[in-house]
Formats: structure tokens, sequence, C-alpha cells
């Protein structure tokens, strides 16, 4: 029996903190048990889309899961294309997306053979800025034409099977430029093609990426004015934007990066965050609140999100917007267009019943 002449000393020590941490597991359990977990994929750890990711799963849970009861976690993840399928089998609720993947995974386009009807768009995030180059050697223009007059040069347009390979299909396609006769295409990632180019085993390359990409930074710091960043056409933008209007214009001004002397005009689209369907919408309209209440925190952790801004928070989205999204960014003012909105969106007609194994 304990009495208050054997509570002295030592063993009154360790009966308090006995008690408090009993008090405090059983506190966490319980927050735990009332937390409401989610998985947020992005892409791989040594590009934009994970710490971008880390960044906004670190404050959605600061915000919201004492007071909310919601957690996000990140994970990496081989990029769009693998993030479609952990959507798909719920092993993941959101993902960061390259924008055409969100475009292509609605209709069941480009390599993603069936829609994508739960899908659904939270945001648009920051620029996945297009860098094609080529040696100067080989320039006329130095516009995105120029890359008709390849005969068999050795050309990247991103690892194999990547998103960066994918879009860069993508676009060439649109532009008419026959890259499968022209080129001999390369497989490779950022660094690798950046030391490639400088090492005189490939004449060009294109980097989607935020900007300043440092394997652009590293190629043109050893090459210079032997290295051209191509520009862009109004025609070509016009074309690119016929099906899918994802892309605006984005300005290099000279010295963006080193060596660089004169402006360069290229495109951009926004990388996106995705969810399910099945997702409660207050969840969703807490973290796009969370996001867009706390964008000078993530600037402040990714220079990347810079060009974030909640006026062109819906601009570039493929899917319709979730129900807690479109509450969100009605509060805010914006102006919804009938093809977000899922009762008046165009429905694939294609449906779930027939997604396989394979997107």
């Amino acid at each position: 029996m304990l009495t208050k002449k054997n509570l002295k000393g030592p063993k009154l020590n360790k009966l308090i903190t006995g008690v408090l941490l009993a008090t405090l597991f059983s506190a966490c359990s319980e927050e735990l048990s009332q937390t409401r977990p989610y998985v947020l994929t992005t892409a791989t750890t040594g590009g934009t889309f994970y710490p971008v990711g880390v960044a906004i799963a670190t404050i959605t849970h600061a915000q919201l899961a004492s007071s909310q009861g919601i957690s996000l976690t990140a994970i990496s993840s081989a990029g769009s294309l693998e993030n479609l399928k952990l959507l798909r089998d719920n092993q993941a609720q959101f993902a960061i997306l390259q924008g055409p993947f969100g475009a292509w995974s609605w209709t069941g386009e480009g390599p993603v053979s069936s829609p994508q009807t739960h899908l659904r768009s939270v945001s648009a995030l920051w620029k996945n800025v297009e860098h094609f180059v080529l040696l100067t050697e080989l320039t006329t223009n130095k516009n995105m034409s120029d890359l008709n007059s390849l005969d068999g040069h050795r050309y990247v347009l991103g690892a194999r099977n990547s998103g960066a390979e994918q879009t860069g299909r993508f676009i060439l396609d649109t532009l008419g430029i026959d890259y499968e006769e022209k080129f001999n295409l390369a497989y490779m990632g950022y660094g690798p093609t950046s030391n490639a180019i400088q090492d005189g085993n490939i004449v060009g390359m294109n980097i989607p990426a935020g900007a300043p990409v440092s394997a652009i930074t590293r190629a043109y710091a050893m090459l210079g004015d032997r290295m051209s960043l191509l520009n862009w056409t109004e025609e070509s933008l016009g074309k690119l934007n016929s099906k899918y209007p994802l892309w605006d214009w984005y300005d290099f001004p000279p010295g963006t990066y080193p060596n660089q002397e004169e402006a360069v005009r290229t495109v951009a689209s926004p990388n996106v965050l995705v969810t399910r369907e099945d997702i409660p919408e207050d969840v969703v309209y807490r973290i796009t609140k969370v996001i867009w209440e706390n964008l000078a925190t993530l600037q402040e952790i990714h220079g990347a999100t810079n060009d974030m801004r909640p006026e062109i928070a819906i601009e570039g989205l493929g899917a319709p917007l979730h129900a807690g999204a479109l509450r969100y960014y009605r509060e805010a003012g914006l102006q919804i267009p009938d093809r977000l909105l899922l009762e008046k969106a165009k429905i694939p007609a294609s449906t779930e019943e027939k997604l396989g194994s394979n997107l």
C-alpha cells in the first residue's frame, strides 16, 4: 500500500514520471486515433516535386493535425505516371503531377490509356518551364523550328518513361517535328544530360523544370554561347494550346543563366495538385486553404514556388475541381470556368469499369 511515508524521494519521482508518461501516451494515442492520415505522392528526391511536397505536407500537418485531425505525409515516387497509379489504387490520396498529365488522366490520352474519372483538381502550383537546348552551330533561327534540321543527331528528351520524355514527345508531335526520324534519341536524367552536352556526347536536350534549373546552369557555365536556349513563336504556342490550354509564355531575361547574353522567350505549364473524388470535402477545403494562406512560408522553404499566385490558382488544370477546392476558390472570388465544374465538364465515355491494371 502506498502511504505518505513511502512516497518520499526517488519513489515519488518515479511515480510522477510514470503518471506523466502514461498521460502523455494516452493523449498521443487519442490524437492519433482521431487523425485522418493522408499521403501526398511527389517524385524523385533529386527534383522539385519532392521538397515542395514535403513543405506542403509539413505546413498542413502543423496547421491541421491538432485542430482538425488532418495529417498529410509526403512520399517520393518515380513521378507523374506512377503517381496516377498510386492515386487509382488509393495508396496515395493526393499527388503532384505535371500539367499535361492532369489533362491526359481525365480524358485517357497520351501515356494514360484509360480515363481516370476518380481524379479531381485541387490547385495549380509552380511553373514547369520548357528548356529546349541546341548547340548554337546547329541553329539558324534560334527557335523551335531549328529542331527540324537535325539529321540523326543525339538529343535527350528525358529519362526513359519519365514525365519529361512524355511531355517532350507530346510537344514535338504537336509542333510537327519528326523526332523519330530526325533525332537519335538518348535517355538520361537531368544531371547526366547536362554532363553529356558538355562532353560533346549529345547536341541538345529539353529540361522541363522550375527555373533556374541547375542542369542548364551548369551547361551554360561550361559552354556559354556554344549552346542556345530555343525561343518559341506565337504560332508554336498556339499549336501547343490548341487542345489543352495549359501553356503560357515564360521569359528568361539576360543573365538568368551564366553567359546568357540574350533574352529568351519559352513556354511553361503549371504543375498541379490533384486528389481523389472520395476524399471528404472539408479535408480538401482545409488543405487548399492552408496552402494559399501560408504561401509566404511555402515560398521561403522553396524558391520554385515564387511564381505561385492565388489569382492563377486554377489556370492550367485538366480535371474538374474537387468540391472542397471549388468551395475555397468561390469564397476567394475566383471565376470558375465550366470545364472545371463537374456538372458541366465533358465526362469521358470510358468509365472506371474499364480500368485495368495499367493506366
